[in-house]
């Protein structure tokens, strides 16, 4: 019996900020023709805010490497860098120390030769970014919600809501914690709730930002607030449960004075500049990232605690990299949805999205002690990492996702040289 023929070689299920990275990345750095590429989501993505628009609550922390890897994917050039905030330093301290003591961890971009250590971007911004960056390349976006999917002998059957269905080659869940695409690989997960609530807000401040990311770890969960593009700062608040309705429903000059207690001024005072929004925090693991033809990338593999601000660098890594096990795939003549091809792919992410979960449930476990001789421990470890500048450089290159064993595209000169591999792959 004939088969029928393939729609798609990769179906991209979900348009958030990791599947329209991952859709941009393959249209352009993969090998493969960007019509053969669909991305497909539920709700078409909102439009950009005008220029002159409020920061967006959601805002993420961008690494060195993640700005690589949307530079791969020609994404980093469609940002409006107006809508950019850089920051150049960091301050991290306990509660049960001062804001301007030795026991405070300071991180400065000076102090590894870079001209920053990253940037406070907009999610919705970046997101734009890349389903521009996916349609200028001539790939296909189509607004369907995905019923189900199956697995057939040289492909995914996808069943869509409100469209045809569709085979590829190989299907990709981008489609957040509650992954469809999870579910009908039979991909199992483990999860653990932090019974804390994530509170986010825009505040102004009596002082300047002084484009400095400042986190407080208190007892109820870590404060974080980072600067924003027009002085304002992104507020991030991770609250026990129980406090955090009240705060959430309560009058701003209460909130305001609230916020500058728990902030220990370091800003000055604070004023509620937008609505406050909140969601509960968990951690979720997949048992594994791949089946015959799916990979999961993102928070339908993994999702962590927000202290570090790592989930959107870890998503884009997860997109950089199984890109590189497609295009390796091509290269080889292999299919790039078999579960060979696909290994590859989780071998490279697995182990260090595992690690990073753990270490930040690990963090926010250790940060949240209160008095006493934890906290003293906890200082004194902090002064140390501060006065060796060693240890410094080495915390500051792993925020700035410089480390080793990075995929290719987070390597400025491996994704310039891949790129110069695939333009000659298509010439020939």
């Amino acid at each position: 019996m004939m088969r029928a023929p393939l729609d798609y070689d990769v179906a991209v299920v979900g348009s958030g900020l990791a599947g329209a990275c991952a859709a941009a990345l393959l249209a352009h750095r993969s090998g493969l023709a960007a019509e053969r590429i669909v991305l497909i989501d539920s709700t078409p993505a909102a439009p950009r805010v005008p220029m002159a628009a409020p920061p967006e609550l959601r805002v993420v922390a961008i690494s060195r490497a993640s700005e690589r890897v949307l530079r791969a994917a020609r994404a980093w050039e469609q940002v409006r860098a107006a809508r950019l905030c850089p920051y150049e330093h960091m301050r991290v301290w306990h509660e049960s120390s001062s804001p301007e003591g030795s026991a405070v961890l300071s991180f400065d971009a000076a102090d590894v030769g870079e001209p920053n250590l990253g940037y406070i971007a907009e999610n919705g911004e970046l997101q734009a970014a890349c389903l521009d960056s996916f349609r200028a390349a001539g790939g296909r976006l189509l607004s369907s919600p995905l019923d189900s999917w199956t697995l057939e002998a040289d492909a995914a059957r996808l069943q869509l809501a409100t469209a045809p269905p569709l085979r590829t080659r190989l299907i990709v869940g981008a489609d957040g914690a509650r992954s469809l695409v999870r579910r009908g690989a039979r991909l199992g997960v483990r999860t653990r709730d932090y019974d804390q609530v994530a509170l986010v807000a825009t505040i102004g401040s009596s002082q300047p930002h002084r484009h400095t990311a400042w986190q407080r770890f208190l007892r109820s969960g870590p404060l974080a607030l980072l600067p924003l593009f027009d002085g304002s700062c992104s507020l991030v608040w991770s609250l026990d449960s129980r406090y955090a309705a009240a705060l959430r429903e309560c009058p701003g000059e209460q909130f305001s004075a609230r916020l500058d207690e728990a902030s220990a001024r370091v800003l000055g005072h604070t004023t509620l500049a937008s609505e406050r929004l909140s969601f509960p925090l968990y951690s979720l693991a997949a048992d594994s990232y791949v089946s015959a033809r799916c990979a999961l990338i993102g928070d339908a593999a993994h999702v962590i605690h927000p202290l570090a601000g790592q989930g959107a660098n870890l998503a884009l890594l997860d997109a950089a990299a199984l890109c590189e096990a497609v295009a390796d795939a091509l290269c080889e003549r292999e299919d790039p949805g078999a579960l060979r091809t696909l290994r590859r792919y989780e071998r490279a992410r697995r182990t260090h999205n595992v690690v990073m979960n753990r270490a930040m449930s690990l963090f926010q476990q250790l940060f949240s002690a209160g008095g006493g001789p934890a906290s003293a421990v906890l200082n004194g470890g902090l002064g140390a990492v501060n006065r060796s500048s060693m240890i410094k450089r080495w915390f500051a290159l792993q925020a700035l996702g410089l480390g080793t064993d990075l995929p290719r595209f987070a390597r400025a000169a491996g994704a310039a040289r891949h790129a110069a591999a695939i333009a000659g792959q298509r010439g020939n």
